[in-house]
């Protein structure tokens, strides 16, 4: 197997392509990872959530790190790894025009609320708010690693 370095179009064509991807974040030097589904307009990412944990820890720091892999086999795969920042488009007269990009960006892909909409447990009348978070992931930097098998 060989390893090698992407380019910068290799990466931008691997985050074109993808939908989810893995996001990290810290709150009090503790990381926390989920999987989010994403849309890709360069220089960001948008993603959609329910308040809840991510979104309190994204408030707290909005340093992020998102992973976005294609795995074809053992040997053949790429990983794109983007650093960079958190913001949010709060729900009020401000960022609507922001809320609507994203929502529209995402709803191209079926079942796009999907895993920010789901949380585990019980739902209805547990009195938490449920008001949908959009938000952006600007990109800072991006690097890539792929493999392949075989190859020279």
């Amino acid at each position: 197997m060989i390893l090698k370095e992407m380019t910068s179009d290799d990466c931008v064509d691997v985050l074109s392509r993808g939908h989810i991807a893995h996001l990290a974040c810290a709150k009090d030097n503790r990381p926390y990872v989920v999987p989010i589904q994403y849309a890709f307009e360069s220089p960001s990412l948008y993603g959609f959530s329910m308040p809840g944990q991510k979104i309190d820890w994204l408030r707290a720091n909005p340093l992020v790190c998102i992973q976005v892999g294609e795995i074809k086999d053992n040997e053949a795969w790429r990983s794109v790894v983007v650093e960079g920042r958190y913001e949010e488009f709060p729900d009020d007269e401000r960022w609507h025009n922001e809320r609507l990009h994203a929502w529209s960006l995402l709803e191209k892909r079926g079942n796009w609320w999907e895993p920010g909409s789901l949380k585990p447990g019980p739902v209805a009348g547990d009195g938490k708010n449920t008001t949908p978070v959009f938000f952006a992931i600007h990109i800072d930097s991006v690097t890539g690693r792929q493999s392949a098998a075989g190859e020279n």
